[in-house]
């Protein structure tokens, strides 16, 4: 739990030991079809994958015991039933194992709405016995702090606390910028709308929040700051909008909380990671120099556009990190597949080595 945001039980590194040390070959894409994929290394020595996409009003899960080699598992949880809370536009599931039991934070959008608003993203909980469902939601959701929001990801500190992170939507969220001001003079877009990342803590039976959300990350107002010209590519080359901070996920190394982030239009080629780092898991966080760390290749002779929203996972030893995530190439079309490439935290730095389209070899 120290390390590892996604491992649960410590009996887990015993349970996997079997597996240390072992290598395969592969190359990227995977053959996944998800968006935003979400890996679970289990107290079963098993890898579970979770994603957008697959099952109609809900999510399925597939299972590797070398993230390479993936057997679809089903449909794991339904939503849009008489009982559920949620309608549709089911996104972005993380599963979490705890106390023998596995705990799936996603998003969707509320059958309620008094005001008839387009967009009321919300996040909810379903639990289930096994990794591979059925799942069932745990009452409403979560909190609704009065904006639609998405992209559930939750650190179980090592102090005990749990917290929450999630993209408040650009829906309804104009924002005053010069990236605003410059796309009105261009006569491109008349405003521009943000998504933010906040975090707030979680109360341990994850039945709400404890206190108010605090904004963590959100895109530059002026366009001289550094990480302007990589967030704003969706808006600058007319495609959208909106500027989008979206799909954390947030790991803590050596003392130090690194909450990796997407910016631009996520079905588009300039979709792309960067990162942040704090010494407290509620920040404030420092964009890095380094942003952006994972981005299409094509300007380089690559075939890959697109990538973001991902999640982090780990060998079985815990020597290998590797970057989880979606992207597409001329091959897959608009379809999102999924990418795994190694990745490393050394001296304050996160990188990701990829995206990676030649045969590599990862240790599970």
């Amino acid at each position: 739990m120290k390390k590892f945001l996604f491992l649960s039980l410590t009996a887990a590194l015993l349970l996997c030991s079997c597996k240390t040390g072992k290598q395969v070959e592969y190359s990227n894409p995977l053959d996944v079809k998800f968006g935003d994929p979400y890996v679970l290394l289990a107290s079963d020595g098993n890898y579970y994958m979770y994603g957008t996409g697959g099952v109609q009003d809900g999510f399925g899960c597939y299972k590797s015991e070398d993230l390479v080699h993936w057997e679809y598992q089903g449909a794991i949880y339904h939503g849009n039933t008489p009982e559920s809370w949620a309608l549709d536009c089911f996104w972005a599931p993380e599963v979490y194992e705890r106390d023998g039991k596995f705990y799936m934070f996603f998003s969707a959008n509320t059958k309620e709405d008094p005001y008839g608003d387009e967009e009321r993203f919300t996040i909810g909980v379903a639990v289930s016995d096994s990794p591979t469902g059925p799942f069932v939601e745990m009452g409403g959701p979560i909190f609704q702090p009065g904006y639609p929001i998405i992209d559930a990801n939750v650190l179980f500190n090592d102090d005990g606390k749990c917290y929450l992170y999630f993209s408040r939507c650009c829906y309804k969220h104009p924002v005053e910028s010069e990236v605003a001001d410059w796309a009105r003079n261009q006569g491109l877009f008349e405003e521009i709308e943000e998504s933010w990342v906040y975090g707030v803590e979680l109360k341990p039976d994850f039945s709400g929040v404890i206190g108010e959300p605090v904004l963590l990350l959100c895109p530059p107002k002026s366009m001289a700051d550094a990480q302007a010209e990589w967030e704003s590519r969706s808006v600058t080359s007319g495609e959208v909008n909106r500027r989008w901070t979206e799909g954390s996920f947030i790991i803590k190394r050596d003392g130090v909380y690194y909450i990796m982030y997407s910016s631009n239009f996520y079905a588009g080629e300039n979709y792309a990671v960067g990162y942040a780092t704090s010494s407290n898991p509620l920040g404030p966080f420092q964009k890095s120099a380094d942003n952006p760390v994972l981005q299409k290749n094509t300007q380089d002779g690559g075939i890959v556009t697109g990538v973001g929203h991902n999640s982090i996972t780990r060998s079985h030893d815990g020597k290998h990190l590797y970057c989880v995530y979606h992207g597409r190439t001329a091959a897959t079309g608009d379809e999102r597949v999924v990418f795994i490439d190694e990745m490393e935290i050394k001296d304050g730095h996160l990188k990701v080595l990829g995206p990676n389209t030649d045969t590599q070899t990862i240790s599970y």
